[in-house]
């Protein structure tokens, strides 16, 4: 057991294999945050709260008692209005309109294993000893509100998952304001704030700054977790780096609205919060209602940033993505998109899938113009029938060419959208979230299907159903284009319209299930415009993404960099595109662009057919090397060498589990005259080991690779890029 409670001390003690998480029962009834990071021995875990007595403005309820205030105490779930002025993790309103609570410590459940979150994505375990659960239940005994911590220590990934629920034990209304996933008070504010900022084309690009006075943070209201912020956050103790340093990372399985925040106080502590964003968000709990928040997930590394990575890497990809693809290689693809856009029939399709299969490419994916009147964005979504004038002998018939190929076939959807333009619209404009009397606004010139309507949900499940059922489909790309306004549902009554963007969230959760588990042969792969719904909570339906709709190699560097510090490998979508690139108009080599797309799942964004032979041969070199390391870079070991945010270059490195293999990248973007050589140390390797270069065949000490390092041989001109593999002699 990884939890253990002393009863004499009040303190309960969460152990992983390398880190301690301590909360203690201050007064017997307020849990208190007393400890967390490195692990340390289950009888010294006394003591570690200091308390003391503070001006009067930090008010003290107990007269007896100076020394407490709910302004000062670290609470491990602070509420608002008796005493604690910080960011509280939850607030309520009562039937009498106040939102004044207090819940304290009523009782507590320790047992093995992990329960699910009912509608709600989550961290699971194939057997109960993987984790044990910390289960404190709360009760605010004025209003009947009880509330249910929810701590879970995933034992071998020195991380704990926690999650809130609320139930209404009155006999009146209360509404939910604020229901935090997380809340933990850090004892001192010393520390840097890192988080992945972007825009559609430019996402997870890393920033970090000094935590300051006040409140900092991250946040989402567009009804996503966006392009803009993603839903994680970590706090870096003072000159952390990639591979030292205390790191405590936190990241939400969800992908709707979400807040993260980092308040510091008057006495320079550090509360951070995460977890449904409370802008236009209440939920009324009428009585016996209850109410689950997502999942909050928390990492604490010693060994910086890269060891919190790996931590989050290998749970995300063992124990958070689910179904057969989990731990199967993921097959090279060619889209057509960037090759056709809306212009094709079967026969140009045909020969993009004939020419892909000659270089050794095993699935073709039709995109976007296949069904409805889809000759561009103003039309037809929902309306998922063949467009008959582009595939006259219907999608079968393209399906089986291309199977006939030897090659699986993809296909892409949005499922959760709707042209004003389309049958379906004219049938239903009731189906779309609206509120009555305002103008619909349009982004992409569509709408946005109410998914908080259970009909709705299960008409668009029907319509994607019958398309797969009706051919061979292995793999499906389910994109998602714009975000929410005019946030209302014509289903809910006034007082629950602010549930609106929860309960959608909430719904198509439940379609994604239905969908992914009636066709587990499918390869599912979640997209917002590439990685605007980038999170936790897509990975457990779709367990890879695509990372973005840039698809420029250079680009990719500082968002596949990004987007690592998080997710697996395993998750990332990057495909070679033509030049010059669509997105910024750069000209990259085919060489540099593979190598970009080989450190995630690996495929092809172009006409394939307008290459040249001599191109066709290249390409055909990647696509057979890519089969050579596709295990590494799926099931591997990330090492972050080189980071573009910082200079002219990135490097990484992938190694196996039992480090008898490796892949190793470097990029260089900006050439410059007169260059200096620059030496490359890699990581992750057996020290006492002897290494074999595939490209050279040299022998190398894995200690001499990781601490001397290779000279990079010399490039000529800009965005140049260099492979090395080596295997354990």
């Amino acid at each position: 057991m990884s939890i253990h409670f002393h009863e004499d001390l009040g303190v309960f003690h969460l152990q992983s294999d390398r880190s301690s998480y301590v909360i203690e029962l201050v007064r017997g009834v307020y849990p208190a945050h007393a400890y967390w990071g490195r692990r340390i021995r289950d009888n010294r875990v006394g003591n570690l709260l200091e308390r003391r007595g503070r001006a009067s403005f930090s008010p003290t309820p107990f007269r007896e008692d100076a020394s407490f205030s709910l302004d000062s105490l670290p609470q491990e779930y602070p509420g608002y209005g008796s005493g604690d002025f910080r960011q509280p993790a939850y607030q309520v309103k009562l039937a009498n309109g106040t939102t004044v609570t207090e819940a304290e410590y009523v009782r507590h459940r320790i047992y093995s294993g992990k329960p699910k979150l009912e509608g709600l994505p989550a961290v699971y375990t194939e057997q109960d000893a993987e984790a044990d659960t910390l289960e404190l239940e709360l009760l605010d005994p004025v209003s009947g509100l009880t509330i249910y911590l929810s701590y879970t220590v995933m034992n071998a990934f020195d991380a704990i998952t926690r999650s809130v629920s609320f139930r209404n034990d009155s006999k009146e209304n209360i509404t939910l304001l604020r229901a935090m996933s997380a809340s933990v008070d850090m004892n001192h504010s010393c520390y840097d704030l890192l988080h992945l900022h972007g825009a559609w084309a430019r996402e997870r690009h890393v920033q970090r700054r000094r935590l300051s006075p006040g409140m900092q943070g991250i946040e989402s209201r567009r009804g996503s977790s966006s392009h803009n912020h993603n839903p994680f956050l970590a706090l870096l103790s003072e000159g952390a780096g990639e591979e030292h340093g205390e790191v405590y990372g936190f990241s939400l399985v969800y992908s709707g609205s979400f807040s993260a925040q980092v308040e510091v106080d008057q006495y320079e502590t550090a509360r951070v919060t995460m977890g449904l964003n409370p802008f236009d968000f209440s939920w009324l709990l009428e009585p016996g209602q209850s109410f689950q928040t997502p999942e909050a997930v928390m990492v604490f590394s010693a060994e910086g940033l890269g060891g919190m990575s790996r931590r989050y890497h290998k749970m995300y990809r063992t124990r958070l993505s689910r179904g057969q693809f989990r731990d199967a290689t993921r097959p090279v693809l060619v889209n057509n998109w960037e090759a056709t856009y809306f212009n094709f029939n079967a026969d140009k399709i045909e020969q993009i899938a004939s020419t892909g299969r000659d270089l050794g490419i095993e699935l073709f994916v039709l995109d976007d113009g296949w069904f409805g009147k889809r000759n561009d964005d103003t039309t037809s979504l929902g309306d998922w029938v063949v467009d008959k004038n582009k595939l006259p002998e219907g999608l079968e018939d393209l399906v089986k060419r291309v199977r006939n190929l030897d090659m699986q076939f993809g296909l892409w959807f949005e499922p959760e959208m709707i042209s004003p333009d389309s049958d379906l619209y004219r049938q239903h404009p009731d189906w779309c979230l609206h509120v009555e009397g305002r103008r619909r606004t349009e982004g992409r010139q569509q709408l946005i299907l109410d998914f908080s309507r259970e009909e709705v949900g299960d008409a668009v499940a029907d319509m994607v159903r019958s398309i797969l059922q009706s051919a061979p489909i292995t793999y499906v790309k389910w994109d998602m284009n714009r975000n929410m306004t005019e946030i209302g549902s014509a289903a809910l009554p006034p007082e629950r319209q602010r549930e609106t963007a929860h309960r959608y969230m909430l719904g198509l959760y439940r379609v994604m299930e239905q969908l992914t588990t009636e066709f587990p042969h499918i390869l599912f792969e979640s997209c917002s415009g590439g990685g605007g719904r980038y999170d936790p909570g897509m990975l457990y339906y779709m367990p890879q993404t695509w990372t973005s709709d840039n698809s420029d190699a250079v680009s990719r560097l500082k968002i596949q960099y990004g987007t690592s510090l998080v997710y697996p490998l395993s998750s990332m979508g990057a495909h070679v595109s033509a030049v010059p690139n669509h997105q910024v108009f750069r000209n990259t080599s085919l060489r540099t662009r593979g190598h970009a797309a080989m450190s995630g799942n690996f495929g092809y964004e172009l006409d394939l057919t307008a290459f040249s032979e001599q191109e066709k041969e290249e390409v055909r070199e990647q696509v057979k090397l890519y089969k050579e390391i596709r295990h590494l870079v799926q099931f591997g070991d990330f090492y972050r060498l080189r980071n573009p945010f910082e200079g002219n270059e990135a490097a990484w490195t992938i190694v196996s589990e039992d480090r008898s293999e490796a892949v190793l990248y470097y990029f260089r973007i900006i050439s410059e005259a007169n260059e200096p050589i620059v030496w490359l140390r890699t990581a992750g390797l057996d020290p006492e080991g002897d290494y074999r270069c595939v490209e050279d065949g040299n022998i190398y000490g894995g200690d001499r690779l990781m601490n001397a390092g290779l000279a990079i041989p010399a490039m000529h001109g800009d965005f140049q890029s260099f492979m090395w593999r080596f295997e354990r002699v």
